[in-house]
Formats: C-alpha cells, sequence, structure tokens
C-alpha cells in the first residue's frame, strides 16, 4: 500500500555537524565500479573514431559556424561543443565525441553512486554500474554527440543531486542542480518535464519540503533568466521548436506509436538494465526503506505519461534509468540476502545470465565490424532502426559529386550559383566536407532553413534531393539532372537514391519561396 506522505524533517545532526544519516552510508565501491566504467570507456574511445559524421554532428557543426542564442531544433550547447572541439582538433571525429564519451562514462559512475545514496553496497553499486553500461541504448548513444546523449547524463546528475538532497537536505544541491537545469535546457526542452513531474510527486508522497526550498526557486529564477536570448530568438523566429514537437509526434509511429511506447522505451534499459529498472520502479514505490525517494518512482510514472500523450520519443525518459537501475539493484542484492539458500543461488544465476547477455550483446551492437562487412539496409524502416550507422555514412561521396557537378559549369555561370539540398544533413555535410571548394549552401530542412535566404542574384541552383522535378518544374523554368548519388552504405533519401539538379529561370524571388519551403 503506498504512503502518501513522507516525514520532512531532514535527519538530525550528529555533534560533528553532519546528519547522522548521511554517515551510515556504505563506503563507495571505487574499485569495482573502476573496473566497469573503465573498459566502457575504452570501447567508447575506440568506437569514436570507426565511422564517420553522424548526420545531426555534421549539423552541430554547421551551426557551431552560425552560433546563434537559439536554433530550429535545439539549444545552443552542441553547436557551441562541436565548434570548441572542431577548433581544438578540426575533422578530428575523436574530439567531437569526447563530451560524449565523458558525459556517458559519469554517468555509468553516478548510476552506482546513487546506489550508495539508496544504501547499497559494493555488489549493489557493481550491479547497477553494470546494468547501465551494458545497456546498448545508453551506452552506444556515448559514440556521437547528439543532443539526447548530452541530455540523457544531465538528467542523470540532477537525480543524483535530488536524491542527495533527500538524503542530507543541504540546500546548496538543489540549487546545484538548477544550475545543471540552466545548462540542460539549452541543449533540449525535456527537462521541464521532469522538474513538473517531481514537484507533483514530491507534493503527493513527500518530501514536500522539496518545492518549499529558497535556493530551488533561486536557482529556477536562474533558468528562466538564461533561457531569455533562446525565448526571444523562438518568439522571433515564430517559435518552432514548439512546432517540432508536433513533427516528432508524427513521426513516433514509425517506432510503434502510443500503443508500444512504453515498452520499447523500457527496452532501451538492455536486459539486465530492463530488469533493474522494473525491480527499482516498484521497490521505490512499495518499500518501507526507500519510502523517502518513493516520489521518484511517481515522477517515472508521470513521464511516461507526459511523453505518452504529447507523443514523445521512447528515449525521453531515458534519463531517469539511472536513479531506476540503482534502485532495482539495491532491491535485488537486499531480496537475495533475505532469501533461502535455493532461491538465493537461483536469482544470482539469472541476474549473472542476465548480465553476460547484456555483455555479450552490448559489445556485438558496438560499431566494431568495417563499412566492407556492413550490409546495405534493405528499406527506409530498417535504416530508421539503426540511423546510428547507416547516418555516419555516403557524406564524402556525396560532397565530390556536389564539387563534381559545380566544377562542370561554366566559369562565369559560377558566380551565380548556390547550392539548395532537401535535408539538413545533406547541407551540413556540403559545408563541412566542401565548403572551402563549394558555393553557398542553403537548405529549407529543419534549422538550416533558418540559417539563411538564398540571394536573389543567384541564376543557378545546383539543387541536391530526390526525384524531385515536378516540384522544382513549378519553381524554375530549366530543370535537369546532371549528377548522382547512390553509396552502398548510407541513409536513404540522403546519400541513397539522390539526384544532383541544375535548375535556371527562377519564377519568383526567394524572399516569396523560402518561407514555403522551409519544413521542419
Amino acid at each position: 500500500m503506498l504512503v502518501t506522505d513522507v516525514e520532512d524533517r531532514p535527519a538530525q545532526p550528529n555533534p560533528s555537524g553532519r546528519h547522522a544519516a548521511a554517515e551510515e552510508r556504505p563506503p563507495m565501491a571505487w574499485w569495482s565500479v573502476a573496473a566497469i566504467a573503465s573498459p566502457a570507456a575504452a570501447v567508447l574511445l575506440y568506437s569514436a573514431t570507426r565511422y564517420g559524421y553522424f548526420g545531426d554532428e555534421l549539423y552541430f557543426l554547421a551551426a557551431g559556424r552560425r552560433l546563434a542564442f537559439g536554433y530550429a531544433d535545439q539549444g545552443p550547447v552542441l553547436p557551441l561543443l562541436a565548434r570548441l572541439m572542431d577548433t581544438l582538433a578540426p575533422g578530428s571525429y575523436f574530439a567531437i565525441r569526447l563530451p560524449a564519451v565523458i558525459l556517458t562514462v559519469l554517468a555509468i559512475v553516478l548510476c552506482a553512486m546513487l546506489v550508495r545514496e539508496f544504501g547499497g553496497g559494493r555488489w549493489a553499486q557493481a550491479l547497477a554500474a553494470l546494468a547501465y553500461a551494458t545497456s546498448p541504448f545508453l551506452l552506444l548513444q556515448g559514440t556521437m554527440l547528439t543532443t539526447n546523449s548530452v541530455d540523457t547524463a544531465l538528467w542523470v546528475i540532477i537525480t543524483w543531486l535530488v536524491v542527495r538532497w533527500v538524503h542530507t537536505r543541504d540546500d546548496r544541491l538543489l540549487l546545484l542542480a538548477a544550475l545543471v537545469t540552466a545548462v540542460d535546457m539549452q541543449v533540449k526542452w525535456l527537462i521541464p518535464f521532469f522538474w513538473l513531474a517531481v514537484a507533483a510527486s514530491s507534493l503527493a508522497f513527500g518530501p514536500r519540503e522539496l518545492v518549499r526550498r529558497p535556493l530551488l526557486w533561486i536557482g529556477g529564477a536562474i533558468v528562466v533568466v538564461t533561457m531569455v536570448p533562446a525565448l526571444v530568438w523562438q518568439a522571433n523566429n515564430g517559435w518552432p521548436q514548439l512546432e517540432m514537437g508536433r513533427v516528432i509526434g508524427e513521426q513516433q509511429g514509425v517506432l510503434g506509436g502510443r500503443l508500444l511506447f512504453i515498452p520499447m522505451s523500457i527496452s532501451l534499459a538492455g536486459l539486465l538494465g530492463a530488469l533493474l529498472l522494473l525491480w527499482g520502479l516498484w521497490a521505490l514505490l512499495m518499500w518501507e526503506s526507500l519510502r523517502p525517494y518513493r516520489f521518484l518512482g511517481v515522477t517515472l510514472i508521470l513521464l511516461y505519461a507526459a511523453f505518452l500523450i504529447t507523443g514523445g520519443r521512447i528515449y525521453y525518459t531515458t534519463g531517469m534509468y539511472a536513479v531506476m537501475i540503482a534502485a532495482g539493484a539495491v532491491a535485488l542484492v537486499t531480496t537475495a540476502e533475505r532469501t533461502a539458500a535455493i532461491g538465493r543461488a537461483a536469482l544470482i544465476s539469472v541476474t549473472a545470465l542476465l548480465g553476460a547477455i547484456s555483455t555479450i550483446f552490448v559489445l556485438y551492437a558496438m560499431p566494431w565490424k568495417s563499412p566492407e562487412d556492413i550490409e546495405p539496409p534493405a528499406d527506409l524502416g530498417q535504416a530508421a532502426i539503426n540511423i546510428g550507422t547507416y547516418g555516419s555514412f555516403g557524406w564524402p561521396e556525396l560532397t565530390a559529386a556536389v564539387e563534381q557537378a559545380y566544377r562542370a559549369l561554366p566559369p562565369d555561370q559560377q558566380a551565380h550559383t548556390v547550392i539548395i539540398t532537401d535535408t539538413y544533413w545533406q547541407s551540413a555535410a556540403l559545408d563541412q566536407l566542401g565548403r572551402d571548394e563549394l558555393p553557398p549552401i542553403y537548405s529549407p530542412s529543419r534549422g538550416f532553413g533558418y540559417f539563411g535566404t538564398p540571394p536573389d542574384d543567384a541564376t543557378t541552383v545546383l539543387y541536391v534531393g530526390e526525384d524531385d522535378e515536378p516540384e522544382l518544374a513549378t519553381q524554375f523554368e530549366r530543370v535537369e539532372p546532371i549528377g548522382e548519388v547512390d553509396t552502398r552504405l548510407g541513409f536513404p533519401g540522403n546519400t541513397q537514391d539522390v539526384t544532383i539538379w541544375k535548375c535556371t529561370g527562377r519564377k519568383q524571388p526567394w524572399s516569396q519561396v523560402w518561407p514555403q519551403w522551409m519544413h521542419l
């Protein structure tokens, strides 16, 4: 039976000035955690150099060369990170992905540290770290710089700070959580869902004191102030990030839609991780020893409901998985210790088997294969499921084909030529790999459409896209194909089944056409 309140009084300090509860925590098993986090870090660092730029990484690099307070589909943190790392080591896959590697390894360690906050010892800490590190999704996202790899880790940091506050009632932790939130708001606009769910669940199940702490509200004010430039940018550009939510909701149908949202979201934790996630959720809701943290279990349920209703993506809740896995590890080890010998042996055996299978599976899923051994995608669905792989190939070939088409133009025509691509990945790839050889590059797709409008004095357009001749014919008097791109490995519509069109005789000025072309 759920208890609907938690004692708000913090543990009484002892003569040394520290909370008695804080001194009762078991020691941190650093060697055990390091034995898991270190191989994970090594695998990630190796994987970071295996394949080419992922499409979103190219977009962050392009956005980083056009720094702004806001973008149509994200905040400025990723473009700033990409620009910084590319400035320090131009063209280095390792450098641009290093922040994601560091944050992912930090999340593994914090998952174990959450176990300690819940009172778990060495075995529970190691088990939680292993479960997080053997989740193909949670680990693999650290192989490339994406908004989710950064956002997930920031959620883990915030949940650890909140859990630590529950244990110590040190309000400075809430201020730190708010400062991390301010950073995360410059990555994605998902973290407000977390805080709204935390506020509702803590008011219902305790500790109610959480939402009354002055430093939390001061931190919230800092978050609002830091968001002002981004909000002004959004308002001046028609709030495209809100429109992105609708677009994402429509795209979610490719991955099962609302019917399979929760099962597929749970599956992202991996085999061992899913077991601990569900066990941890149950323990947080039902165990008296974890009663002070019950609101976190309710928070996850509220987040599932919120993203299910709004059409969010299945990985939007993964920032909560570290705390769930940590609670599950404590629950599993505690249950094993209290179970009879036969039951304990069976539980340990099942856990060990799941751990071994998870380890093998995550190692298999890492990008070990050489490109020659990777099979091309059978269709768009397969490519979408393995987007991290197929979205990292074909960009040099695309750039070479566009450069060849441009060089084939008469010199006097080159001076009045621009390139327009169908997708923002294509424009970002050309901007990164061919900007020294190619004319100005534009795309009406996603955030790239807000980077600028083609000039009206451009008389020739090299359009890179699929079979778009009918649509192009409505805007130009003459449209002819002059090149093709169809790489063995790549993403359909970006580097596969792509045509390069030469378009001349524009019928309307770009100031009228571009707003109609722009799309998210």
